[in-house]
């Protein structure tokens, strides 16, 4: 039976969205959004010359804006499109069916500013900083690992890429400009088991206990995870003995004495070798070991399944820096609804 038109289908509309899908409500409920202001309010730091034409969109609109383009890891054309046509996206940024929508070449332009300004790292830090004063700060080990983040593959010929190799300028391979835009020469070529991979890695340093990434590291695919980990790891630990969780990828001499020169305990997976293969005892403390350490792979699989396609888009380490930080912004972000609003057990 159809229901006749009345005055309140919106407001039905979302009830019902709501009911399959309460993410945006809660996130935008639980997240003090004007504790970014301060550093979003550095973008409009230039004071504008004339009041002549429209006024520029609210900062903390146009983060919001950036913050649902990381979750979903949409284009601008495409983030544009699904807050005009996404009644969730409309109510998330309070916006009405009158009001005027950033277009893509906004919302462009204020992620580049921000860029500028390195300051994914400012909001990221401020937010961990309010994350501590509700309640969570960090009261147990830390755990760090590298997850690849892919970019389109530039799909370069033999040839290009045994210019670029020998040290050749990327403006010299690809004269054409429109060609040089859309390939990201930056990008860093890996493999890992039988899988090649073209991108970036995150170095994440996440908390044991409620799995918030506290600090993050990014470099090339091709950079071991062994080489950015003392830059990630703190100065010292939040209190005495607290442990440090790595794979076998940060076993080390040097990482274990550093580690634990900073007061930290290192629990670091131990590596075996050809000619000295691991003892039953070791692999049995390894195990022990692994059953914290592969928490951090939570946290990664959390994120690729709430973007869907995993793949960056975006283009140079520069960007790639920006978006990857502000993936695990949206990510603690994320995780804050999820141990605030849990959600019920199935057949409970």
């Amino acid at each position: 039976m159809q229901r006749p038109p009345s005055f309140f289908d919106v407001e039905y509309q979302l009830v019902k969205i709501y009911q399959l899908n309460d993410f945006l409500p809660n996130l935008n409920s639980l997240i003090d959004w004007e504790m970014f202001r301060p550093d979003l309010n550095k973008v409009r730091a230039k004071k504008r010359l004339s009041n002549a034409g429209r006024k520029p969109f609210d900062v903390v609109l146009m983060f919001k804006i950036l913050v649902l383009k990381s979750i979903y890891n949409l284009a601008d054309d495409r983030t544009e499109e699904q807050i005009r046509d996404r009644l969730s996206f409309r109510d998330f940024l309070g916006l009405a069916f009158s009001d005027i929508v950033p277009d893509s070449k906004t919302i462009w332009l204020f992620s580049e500013q921000l860029k500028a300004l390195g300051l994914e790292r400012d909001l990221f830090d401020r937010f961990n900083a309010a994350l501590d004063r509700q309640g969570f700060e960090v009261k147990s080990g830390l755990i760090m690992d590298g997850s690849i983040v892919e970019v389109p593959r530039p799909r370069n010929t033999k040839e290009e890429n045994e210019r670029l190799k020998n040290g050749e300028s990327p403006d010299a391979v690809f004269p054409n400009p429109h060609v040089l835009s859309q390939k990201d020469v930056e990008a860093e070529w890996t493999k890992k088991g039988k899988e090649t991979f073209c991108g970036y890695e995150n170095h994440a340093l996440i908390d044991e206990g409620y799995k918030f990434v506290r600090d993050y590291g990014i470099t090339g695919a091709a950079v071991h995870d062994s080489v950015p980990c003392l830059s990630v790891v703190p100065d010292e630990p939040a209190y005495p003995d607290q442990e440090f969780f790595g794979d076998s990828a940060y076993s080390s001499e040097e990482i274990n004495t550093k580690v634990a020169g900073r007061g930290f305990i290192p629990y670091i997976c131990e590596k075996g070798y050809r000619n000295k293969p691991l003892t039953e005892e070791q692999k049995l403390f390894n195990r022990i070991k692994s059953s914290v350490r592969c928490r951090v792979e939570h946290v990664f699989g959390a994120m690729k399944m709430r973007m869907g396609n995993e793949i960056l888009r975006t283009i140079g380490l520069e960007r790639a820096a920006f978006w990857i930080g502000m993936r695990n912004l949206t990510y603690n972000l994320g995780r804050l609804v999820s141990l605030k609003c849990p959600r019920p057990v199935k057949g409970r």
